[in-house]
C-alpha cells in the first residue's frame, strides 16, 4: 500500500469521525441516535459519570478516564512507536536509494519502489505497521474529547482552581507545553530532516492553546493529562539507548 492510498483511507477515516462533530454542542444522552452517539460517546459519557461517582468529582474523573484510556491503546501505541523508530533508522538507507534513483522516469521510479520495498523486508519493517495502530486509536480518542465536551453535568464542576465548563488560560498553556514536549520526543531526530514535521512542532502546540482558551477547561485538563502519559509512556519506550538495529523487536 502506498502513502498516496494511506491517505486517502486516513482522510476517509477522519471525515467519518469527524462527522460527529456536527452535534458538539448537543449534550449527550441515553437518547442520542445514530452509530457514533449510541456506541461511542455515550458509552464513554457514562463511563466518567460513573467514575466520578467513585472519586467524587469530575475533574479528577477525567483523569482517571485518560489514563485508563491511554493504558487500554497502550500496546497499539508501543507497536506504533517502534514502527517508526524502526523507519526513522531506515532513513539514511532511504535517502541514499532517493539519490540513486533521482530521475523521474518511470522505469527509475519502479527500481525506486522495488528496492526500497526490500530494504524494508530484509529488516522485518512494514511501513503499513505505523498507521493502522494510529487508525484503530482515533476513534476513542476522539470519543472520548467529544465525551468530555457533550456531558453536560462536567460543566457545572470545578477542580483544582478551575471550572471545568469555562475556559483557563494557565491551563491552556500548560496544555500547549504539555503537547509541544510530547511531539519534540516523538519526532526525535525526525523534524530537522522534515521541515513540515518542524513546522507542526510548532504549530500544533499553538492551536492547542487558542482552542484552550476558547473551550471549556476540561478539554484542556484532557489534552494535559494525555500529553503527559505520552510523553511517560515515549520516555519508557525508547530508554536510554537508541537501538543500533533497525528491526521491530
Amino acid at each position: 500500500m502506498n502513502k498516496k492510498t494511506l491517505s486517502i483511507l486516513i482522510l476517509a477515516l477522519f471525515s467519518v469521525l469527524l462527522a460527529g462533530c456536527t452535534e458538539i454542542n448537543q449534550e449527550i444522552t441515553a437518547n442520542s441516535e445514530g452509530f457514533w452517539n449510541e456506541y461511542i460517546i455515550y458509552p464513554l459519557s457514562l463511563f466518567i459519570t460513573k467514575t466520578a461517582e467513585v472519586v467524587g468529582g469530575y475533574g479528577l474523573a477525567i483523569v482517571v478516564v485518560t489514563i485508563i484510556i491511554r493504558i487500554v491503546i497502550l500496546p497499539l501505541m508501543i507497536k506504533q512507536t517502534k514502527s517508526a523508530k524502526a523507519m526513522q533508522l531506515l532513513q539514511p538507507e532511504m535517502a541514499k536509494l532517493k539519490e540513486k534513483y533521482k530521475s523521474k522516469d518511470a522505469q527509475s521510479q519502479q527500481k525506486l519502489q522495488q528496492e526500497t520495498m526490500a530494504l524494508f523486508q530484509t529488516h522485518g519493517v512494514n511501513p503499513v505497521a505505523g498507521c493502522l495502530p494510529l487508525i484503530v486509536q482515533m476513534p476513542i480518542i476522539i470519543g472520548l474529547y467529544q465525551a468530555i465536551m457533550r456531558t453536560g453535568e462536567i460543566k457545572n464542576h470545578t477542580f483544582l482552581w478551575f471550572d471545568l465548563g469555562s475556559p483557563d488560560i494557565i491551563l491552556s498553556i500548560l496544555a500547549g507545553v504539555f503537547t509541544f514536549f510530547q511531539q519534540k520526543l516523538m519526532m526525535a531526530g525526525t523534524a530537522n530532516q522534515n521541515p513540515q514535521m518542524a513546522m507542526m512542532l510548532w504549530l500544533m502546540p499553538v492551536m492547542i492553546i487558542v482552542f484552550g482558551i476558547t473551550l471549556p477547561a476540561a478539554l484542556s485538563l484532557y489534552w494535559v493529562v494525555g500529553s503527559i502519559f505520552m510523553i511517560v509512556q515515549t520516555l519508557i519506550i525508547n530508554g536510554p539507548n537508541k537501538p543500533k538495529d533497525p528491526s521491530i523487536t
